[in-house]
């Protein structure tokens, strides 16, 4: 076989995994924002609302350390093959809930912490195999493609979603989403990944992992800087993330939230398809920090009033940046770290990362019950301050806090440029992995 028949060989397989992966995408995706729709239009609760998406973070800061030395000892495929049995499986025990009697709340918390735990194992084993399945040249437009599962199935499932729990409830959903797995389990079962470096398969040394992984990046301050201020922007914005949908429904309706969402998701494809065509920009470090500032302008612009065509408008451009700024870092990555250790290490950043999330979840709801929310009542003490300007009453304390994270959000990407190792990564660090 000529290396040119490889690497088309590796690239077809390559498409046929994205394809799996963008119905089962999109099947999670629908039963997601079903689900949060359920809970806080039953419960009328942001907290418990929160404890969902909670559910859904906490195995990805807990099982990825296990999950990348498994991504770096055993097949990737197989690692991934699996994760989507297991989810499939949780999605089916969920349905059969549903069909048997009212669902509870705790049904839902451990469906989607199962869920989630196989999606843990999965991620590190798919990113680490793009750089082995596709040429180097041509793993902006790859990632560009995997940024576009995101975004198609934002666009596609709130408003099937919205339809389905119209007119048949959430079982329909669950049904749906179980179907979606099997097509991922299917594709992954009909290819092959080419050979590979990788760590001999053994027991699993967790801590051990663990500290070859941070002492790797440590040696790399370029990329442990790049880390920590993706940390401080997933804490920001996860608070955000999850007040979304309240923010909307505080002044209008479940509908809107959906369609605002779904229009939101046609940003998101937009951007993947530009990458996709185009390729990520020459100078990805540029582009990730510039795009992380933009993306905290118009999160804070998003709280300024009650317009559903600003926070639209705001929402798209967001998503429309979101894959070229994450498709950018990504290729960072997958060239930056050797081959055989991505597994590992992207474990640990996915850790790192992520380890804020669940805090930020978890205090939002609270937050903007308990404190903002109150504030910002039409007696509320910041009523004649910040209220002046962003107004008062139902969900103006959710407003409240888009606008902090997004001035957050602004300052951490200007912290990421002042830092000469994390403004100068591209040309310190030599290109270790992915296919000439």
């Amino acid at each position: 076989m000529t290396e040119a028949t490889s690497e088309s060989t590796s690239f077809r397989s390559f498409l046929i995994v994205w394809a799996g992966q963008l119905v089962s995408i999109t099947g999670t995706t629908l039963t997601g924002f079903a689900l949060q729709i359920f809970v806080f239009v039953e419960t009328g609760s942001v907290t418990k609302l929160a404890l969902v998406s909670l559910a859904f973070v906490i195995p990805s800061v807990v099982f990825a350390p296990t999950a990348g030395s498994i991504a770096d000892r055993f097949d990737r495929r197989l690692v991934m093959l699996i994760s989507d049995a297991v989810a499939a499986t949780a999605t089916i025990g969920l349905l059969i809930a549903y069909m048997l009697g009212p669902l509870q709340l705790w049904q839902i918390l451990v469906a989607t912490f199962i869920g989630a735990t196989a999606n843990t194992f999965q991620d590190p084993a798919w990113n680490a195999s793009i750089p082995i399945l596709v040429p180097k040249a041509q793993l902006g437009r790859a990632n560009g493609l995997v940024q576009l599962n995101q975004g198609l199935s934002i666009v596609l499932a709130p408003a099937i979603a919205g339809a389905l729990i119209a007119l048949s409830g959430v079982g329909a959903v669950l049904l749906i989403d179980a179907a979606s797995f099997a097509v991922g389990v299917m594709t992954l079962a009909v290819v092959r990944f080419p050979h590979y470096e990788r760590t001999a398969p053994g027991k699993v040394e967790v801590l051990d992992d663990l500290r070859f992984a941070w002492h790797y990046l440590r040696q790399r301050r370029g990329l442990l800087g790049l880390l920590w201020i993706y940390a401080g922007v997933n804490f920001l914005l996860s608070a955000t993330a999850v007040l979304q949908i309240p923010l909307i429904i505080s002044f209008s309706t479940e509908t809107a939230a959906g369609v605002v969402l779904s229009i939101a998701g046609v940003g998101a494809v937009a951007g993947s398809l530009l990458v996709s065509a185009l390729g990520t920009p020459k100078r990805l470090i540029r582009a990730v920090l510039l795009g992380i500032l933009a993306v905290g302008v118009l999160t804070a612009l998003t709280g300024i009033r009650e317009s559903l065509l600003l926070i639209a408008i705001c929402t798209t451009l967001d998503f429309f940046l979101s894959p070229i700024i994450n498709s950018s870092s990504q290729v960072v990555w997958q060239t930056k770290v050797a081959e055989g250790v991505q597994g590992r290490v992207f474990a640990l950043r996915y850790m790192i990362a992520r380890i804020v999330s669940p805090l930020a979840i978890l205090i939002a709801g609270p937050i903007a019950d308990g404190i903002f929310g109150p504030l910002l009542e039409t007696d509320g003490g910041l009523a004649s301050s910040v209220g002046s300007m962003i107004g008062t009453g139902p969900g103006r304390g959710i407003g409240f806090i888009f606008i902090l994270g997004g001035i957050g959000t602004v300052a951490l990407a200007v912290a990421g440029w002042s830092m000469p190792r994390v403004r100068n990564l591209e040309t310190e660090l030599p290109d270790l992995a992915g296919r000439p």
